[in-house]
């Protein structure tokens, strides 16, 4: 059984036991979290699609840590002008262990 679900303005597919990141969640480490943005559920060989949302469907999870990730570098450049700016950044994200999938 899978679901996909909307957190951060993104969608993930995810599964029972599954680990992923998120965007940054307000909430601490080891509590748990739910995500009622449910756009579909697959169970067994039955897909249920919301439109936009499922009602009653819930998935359980519980945060594992925060972070950062990667530095990405931002570099803005016109050509003959001397213009050149530098500039780093670092997506804060939540890591996610999902623990329950309830329809």
């Amino acid at each position: 059984m899978y679901a996909i679900i909307e957190t951060g303005g993104k969608q993930y597919r995810v599964e029972e036991g599954s680990i992923l990141d998120v965007e940054m969640l307000a909430a601490e480490v080891g509590t748990e979290v739910g995500f009622d943005r449910v756009l579909a559920v697959k169970k067994e060989a039955r897909l249920e699609v919301g439109q936009p949302y499922l009602s009653g469907v819930l998935v359980r999870g519980k945060v594992l840590d925060h972070g950062k990730a990667k530095k990405i570098i931002v570099f803005k450049f016109k050509a003959k002008k001397n213009y050149r700016r530098k500039q780093g950044h670092r997506q804060p994200f939540t890591r996610v262990l999902i623990e329950k999938i309830e329809v």
